[in-house]
């Protein structure tokens, strides 16, 4: 394929990227009154070419430099669109378009979700966020007491909190290792062998974290899941060790897809790196993975909504996981349903090429803050084991007081809200490399204050 100047094929983006995406919102053109003219989808592409035609998507101000979006993502115009149109129709039609739209649209978001994960739609739980499907994973694990769940000492609260809760419930235990300690000399084969040497006879579940938001390390997952089957070869099913992945930093950034990676269960948000709606979220879990957790939350799907309607015995079934483990009750569904053009958007530009484009940002961003006189970049410098939020310290001020006067300057970054308070920054495809220079630009005159 022909590549522009700005490295993506324009022709093959305006030829299959836009009708993919503009299909992929269908729910927005339905999103009306009974005989009312459908809001129209904006165009998928406005003029230009290659990546400044995908960076018009985005609604950021233009006098900024966003380097603060994978916190809060600021959704494409395809997803803006059909958060709009469904609104527009809840508010005229309240419970009709949500009994008009419900199957067919919740229907679209598993099949784009599925199309991206590389696996079958039925295996995928729709939540709000992160924290909601981290709760479902391990609140719903049936453990007992004598059991293990074993994570790091790096991994996110949502994470700490779910596995101690679960604790509490079934007398099982929580035990955390330190998989690196200066972080910008992580490396992968230690932190595969901090890991698994961790592993004992009692532990029956892994839980760790894709890209750790703190400092911007990134596990080699797949490294990590093929030793884990070793140690899972000699073992009963019965004591099989499940892998459970908080992959929130890395959906939307690493080329793989999720069904490959080697987990069992994937929990991630869709409102970071996915450009997804706000307060929307995945879990997707292998079969046999599915079947180890009871749900956590009632689900309205059909099988055990029409047991107990019928008062028959609510059973799981072998292809429906996803659905019984998706949390019942009212949703914000005008987000939930406008999920199918952000996975569209991802899907219509490539994974790889996604992949490409936000590791060429990032090394643009990170090797030009390790030339800052009082910058100290606390995120590794091999792309294997980084991904797209590259954190530092900045010398001249703390990172909160840092923030607010590059804030003055226009350019946004944010504070890791952890104990270790570095400064972090993001290059998404909302930015581009003239961005990435500017914020350095800024940076650097920060530091000689």
């Amino acid at each position: 394929m022909e590549i522009d100047d700005q490295g993506l094929g324009r022709r093959a983006f305006l030829a299959t990227g836009a009708a993919a995406i503009a299909g992929g919102a269908f729910a927005a053109g339905r999103a009306t009154a009974p005989g009312e003219t459908p809001v129209p989808l904006a165009p998928a592409v406005r003029d230009g070419s290659g990546w400044p035609a995908v960076r018009s998507q985005f609604a950021a101000a233009t006098d900024e430099v966003r380097l603060d979006g994978f916190v809060l993502a600021v959704p494409p115009e395809p997803v803006r669109d059909a958060v709009d149109a469904h609104r527009r129709a809840f508010d005229r039609d309240g419970i009709a378009h949500l009994h008009r739209e419900e199957a067919e649209a919740e229907r679209d978001v598993l099949d784009a979700a599925a199309e991206y994960l590389e696996t079958d739609a039925e295996l995928i739980a729709l939540t709000d966020s992160t924290s909601m499907g981290l709760g479902l994973i391990y609140g719903g694990a049936l453990l007992a007491p004598g059991d293990e769940l074993l994570t790091t000492a790096h991994d996110f609260y949502a994470t700490h909190e779910a596995m101690r809760f679960a604790a509490l419930r079934s007398g099982a235990t929580v035990r955390k290792v330190s998989l690196y300690g200066d972080s910008a000399r992580a490396s992968a084969e230690q932190m595969v062998e901090r890991l698994i040497g961790s592993v004992s006879d009692a532990t029956r579940m892994v839980g760790i974290t894709w890209v750790h938001s703190g400092t911007g390390v990134k596990l080699p997952v797949r490294a990590i899941a093929d030793r884990l089957a070793e140690v899972n070869e000699r073992r009963p099913d019965a004591r099989r060790v499940l892998l459970a992945l908080d992959g929130v930093h890395g959906f939307g950034v690493d080329a793989t897809p999720v069904s490959q990676l080697g987990c069992d269960l994937f929990a991630s948000g869709c409102h970071k790196w996915l450009y997804g709606p706000r307060g929307t979220g995945v879990v997707w879990g292998r079969s046999g993975a599915w079947a180890t957790l009871a749900p956590v939350i009632p689900s309205f799907a059909r099988e055990p909504y029409g047991a107990w309607m019928t008062g028959l015995p609510a059973a799981l079934g072998d292809t429906a996981w996803g659905a019984t483990m998706t949390p019942g009750g009212y949703h914000s569904f005008e987000q939930r349903w406008a999920l199918a053009p952000a996975f569209r958007f991802h899907t219509a530009l490539g994974r790889e090429r996604v992949a490409a484009r936000i590791a060429a940002l990032t090394e643009q961003l990170k090797s030009g803050l390790r030339e800052i006189p009082g910058v100290r970049v606390r995120t590794p410098a091999d792309p294997a084991i980084s991904a797209g939020i590259v954190c530092f310290q900045q010398d001249a001020a703390e990172p909160e007081k840092a923030a607010a006067r590059l804030l003055e300057r226009g350019v946004r970054v944010s504070v890791a809200p952890y104990a270790t308070r570095n400064l972090r920054a993001g290059a998404t495809l909302a930015v581009d490399e003239a961005g990435v220079d500017r914020a350095l630009a800024e940076i650097a005159r920060l530091a000689r204050r």
